[in-house]
């Protein structure tokens, strides 16, 4: 941990990573993970109830509207944990959702929501569309004004966590420009959601029909504010997900090094082999340099241009190293490697997940080029 003090790491990242640490690890063994993989809600209300009473759904929301009143960067090391022992539960999705409030909600809406957020209320984002495009304000669903409120249509792909979701926040157009919608979860027709099958079973992911839902005025984000608050939301997203990645990245060393360590063959041990030591070490070489990145962009996130290099830059090297680690894992176990019944499988699956979603490691790159030259 010595390291990261030299890229800002503070003293409540210190607390929350050595709490989360305990809290995921006892809550979250893999036989557990496993297990929820195949409950429909797929996480365990119970730890929710307690994730909700530690304030970690309040880190980055203010003191006046209910929460900790700390920043973005203290997310991070509890979301490191959450990947690093894959615990289940909606907390990516509802601090994402809270950024989005929180950066372009009304002040109404401020109040209205973030202490129930805050205070455990689980809330989701649906900005997918058939196009997959990771321009966020490439949009085609509607809102139209009509006698009875905005009548909204469209598909949406890839909303977590739906259905436990009391609100979701979709993405539309309204009056031909790139909105926010908020939407109360119950008022949704039946059949409006339905569960996808996703490569990461530890997640859970619904399709969201839009056409039917009619919302009040009211439920229009300020539209003033649409433009910064899809860059927020895109930025929080990879910054999220780089912190996951790195967790898992370390936690999927750890479960390669054990085997190499206890796995013999023509009486040594597996990992004294340098065809296997060699990949090992590099890992472990890219999944620190992945870390130092992610606390880097963590410290400066706020900072105009720097904060979205920094975060773009982490992202992409959180891919790589997790996809490297994970793959070496699978083929170091041989056989068994290539079974669902291998943990290497759960984090190599997560990793292709995570490019999927807001960007993989090429995308960034381009976008990097663009900042940089």
């Amino acid at each position: 941990m010595d390291n990261l003090g030299q890229l800002g790491f503070s003293e409540e990242q210190a607390d929350l990573l050595e709490i989360a640490k305990k809290f995921c690890r006892n809550k979250s063994p893999m036989d557990k993970v496993r297990k929820l993989m195949q409950d429909d809600p797929g996480y365990d209300p119970m730890v929710w109830k307690d994730i909700a009473e530690l304030g970690w759904l309040g880190i980055a929301i203010p003191e006046e509207y209910g929460g900790v009143g700390l920043g973005i960067a203290e997310i991070v090391p509890v979301m490191e944990q959450i990947g690093r022992f894959m615990l289940a539960a909606p907390f990516f999705s509802t601090s994402l959702a809270g950024q989005a409030l929180l950066m372009g909600g009304t002040e109404e809406q401020k109040k209205s929501f973030l202490p129930e957020i805050a205070t455990g209320s689980i809330a989701t984002l649906a900005l997918t569309e058939e196009s997959g495009d990771w321009n966020l304000e490439n949009i085609c669903a509607k809102a139209m004004r009509t006698d009875a409120g905005i009548a909204l249509s469209g598909t949406k792909y890839f909303v977590r966590d739906a259905a436990a979701a009391r609100w979701i926040i979709a993405s539309v157009l309204y009056n031909q420009k790139p909105a926010l919608v908020l939407i109360e979860q119950s008022s949704l027709p039946k059949g409006a959601l339905q569960r996808e099958i996703i490569i990461d079973e530890t997640k859970r992911s619904y399709a969201l029909k839009l056409d039917g839902v009619t919302v009040p005025e009211s439920a229009i984000l300020d539209p003033l504010q649409a433009s910064a608050t899809f860059t927020h939301i895109h930025l929080c997203a990879n910054l999220f997900a780089a912190a996951e990645m790195c967790g898992g990245t370390q936690n999927v060393i750890d479960y390669t090094l054990d085997y190499l360590t206890t796995r013999k063959q023509f009486g040594r041990t597996i990992g004294s082999y340098q065809a296997l030591k060699h990949p090992t070490v590099d890992a472990y070489i890219a999944y620190e340099q992945a870390r130092s990145h992610l606390y880097s962009a963590a410290h400066c996130f706020n900072e105009q241009g720097t904060g979205e290099i920094a975060t773009r830059m982490a992202k992409t090297q959180a891919d790589k190293a997790f996809s490297y680690a994970a793959d070496r894992s699978i083929q170091f176990h041989g056989g068994f490697g290539f079974t669902y019944d291998c943990d290497a499988q759960l984090y190599r699956r997560s990793a292709i997940w995570h490019a999927s979603q807001f960007g993989d490691a090429t995308y960034h790159k381009k976008k990097l080029e663009d900042l940089l030259l």
